[in-house]
């Protein structure tokens, strides 16, 4: 592991070049990056996420996530390592999709620990809770559905009025009518008097229309 840290310092300086301006040139880098650590063992990827963690955020989840070893390694240790400093929306949605959504998913995170996430005094480690849901439903992160564990965590949160949560209770919700359309109608109708106006709004949409917003037409 002992050239980790100058490979950090290239993957920084790539990123930070004018040329990996935006999110398809970020990409890119860290691809060609997933290439070169292919043959590297899952604790060396996971050791330069950490190096990596505070400048360049979804891309060190990102080379975690597309290393299936070091996937594996992900328990409740270095998941919660990995989310140190969460501090934005987009942080915390790239912890949840690629770092604590996927362990969860792989149960190699106990439910308990995202429910202690869902109690925090942190509106963005409340928010994990709720995107870590998101992977175990959604068909292009491998999620098959799994409304116990997504309702598990909503229920803790519906009566949530912090902005960032209540987004991402509609988000987590959104996610599950895809795979279990009554189970989302029966959470709805039991917190009818609890739950956000906004998430009533969206998911009811979604339930009957397949999108998260009707689109008006003109004229």
């Amino acid at each position: 592991m002992g050239d980790l840290p100058a490979l950090a310092v290239e993957i920084d300086g790539c990123l930070s070049s004018p040329a990996a301006v935006g999110v398809d040139a970020q990409r890119r880098v860290r691809r060609t990056f997933s290439k070169r650590l292919r043959e590297r063992r899952g604790a060396e990827v996971v050791a330069l996420a950490h190096l990596l963690v505070v400048r360049h955020r979804w891309v060190a989840y990102e080379l975690v996530h597309h290393h299936p070893e070091a996937l594996v390694l992900l328990d409740r240790d270095e998941v919660e390592r990995l989310g140190v400093g969460l501090d934005s929306w987009g942080a915390v949605d790239a912890f949840g999709r690629y770092i604590a959504g996927p362990a969860w998913q792989r149960r190699q995170l106990p439910d308990d620990v995202v429910l202690a996430w869902a109690a925090s005094p942190d509106r963005w480690w409340r928010r994990a809770a709720l995107v870590a849901t998101v992977p175990l439903n959604l068909r292009a992160a491998g999620g098959t559905g799994d409304t116990d564990r997504t309702l598990l965590v909503c229920d803790r949160l519906v009566d949530d009025r912090d902005d960032m949560v209540v987004k991402a209770l509609s988000w987590a919700l959104r996610e599950l009518v895809l795979r279990d359309p009554d189970a989302v109608q029966g959470f709805l109708t039991r917190h009818q008097d609890r739950v956000a106006a906004r998430v009533r709004r969206e998911v009811t949409t979604k339930l009957a229309t397949g999108r998260k917003n009707v689109r008006r037409r003109n004229g």
